[in-house]
């Protein structure tokens, strides 16, 4: 696993699209589009957690099954430009998210993140540039560490940042800490957040000490296949990220995510505005109402103020 963060990964699928039709050198246009949707079945299996994965393919996908290109060539263009639209639309959501999601923050504040999020750096280094003057605890994030990434390139930034064990999160929630801000690899219709786990058990401790959990995530991580019921299936790996050599009769179970309650969430900073989780269902049918990225209407939208 090389690629890390959700978004990410979704542009990283996006632009394997790409690379994979522009080195397509076969026939026909059909058997371009049998290629293809090889290639997207491939990288659907690679990470079934993160619906930001799924919606990058298929938004690329759909682009060319609903087309009827005269050519091979016509064909090819048709997912370049799709891959490049999403690739597009991704980076201005997350400059977006850190422009919305800055207000927030104050002068002041001890912010607690957990694992790595593009969105919260984002809002991170957005405040700090606008002079906000605050300070970071990261929790290192067993068993990836992906938490040393996020220290690393916030302190880059010259904000102040601690790096501390996952155990101590409660710790700084409870005697330091004035909010959290964490990412999602997916947002489920009824507004619960699939994130690295761990991330409920922070939410938990936030709601218990009346501090604002605060989550940062593009649109295209929300869910529609949970609009049905259809369960976010969590994403188990290798028993040996966790030790490599366990003593005899020791079982290891290694589940890479956990799901928030909605309960637990007091807002979502999207790069379409501030919205309750329960809004999450509206934001899924505005998505399939206006199709955003297909019809060229880009992140624009009507921004809720924040309330904290």
């Amino acid at each position: 696993m090389r690629i890390r963060g959700a978004g990410r990964i979704a542009r990283a699928a996006a632009e394997a699209l790409m690379i994979a039709a522009e080195g397509y050198s076969g026939g026909s246009v059909e058997e371009f589009r049998a290629y293809m949707e090889e290639v997207a079945r491939l990288l659907l299996e690679t990470r079934p957690t993160a619906v930001s994965l799924p919606n990058a393919v298929n938004y690329v996908m759909n682009r060319l099954r609903g087309s009827r290109p005269g050519s091979v060539e016509e064909a090819k263009r048709i997912v370049v430009e799709a891959a490049r639209e999403f690739i597009e639309y991704s980076l201005q959501a997350v400059r977006r998210i850190g422009e919305i999601g800055a207000r927030l923050v104050r002068t002041g504040d001890v912010i607690l993140t957990h694992c790595n999020s593009s969105a919260v750096e984002s809002i991170l280094k957005t405040a700090w540039r606008q002079g906000k003057r605050f300070q970071v605890y990261a929790t290192e994030t067993r068993p990836r560490f992906q938490g040393y990434i996020t220290a690393r390139h916030l302190a880059e930034e010259g904000i102040p940042v601690t790096l501390i064990p996952d155990a101590a999160a409660l710790y700084v929630v409870e005697r330091l800490a004035t909010k959290v801000i964490v990412g999602a690899d997916t947002v489920a219709a009824n507004g619960a957040v699939i994130n690295k786990i761990g991330t409920s058990q922070i939410a938990l401790a936030a709601k218990m000490r009346g501090i604002p959990f605060i989550v940062a995530t593009e649109t295209y991580k929300f869910s529609p296949y949970t609009v049905t019921g259809q369960p976010v299936e969590i994403e188990e790996r290798s028993p040996r990220e966790v030790l490599e050599q366990p003593p005899p009769g020791v079982e290891i179970r290694n589940p890479a995510f956990d799901a928030t309650p909605p309960d637990y969430v007091d807002m979502i900073v999207t790069e379409r505005g501030i919205i309750p989780p329960k809004s999450a269902a509206l934001v899924l049918w505005e998505m399939f109402r206006r199709r955003p990225l297909d019809s060229g209407q880009g992140i624009a939208m009507e921004e809720s103020e924040p309330t904290a």
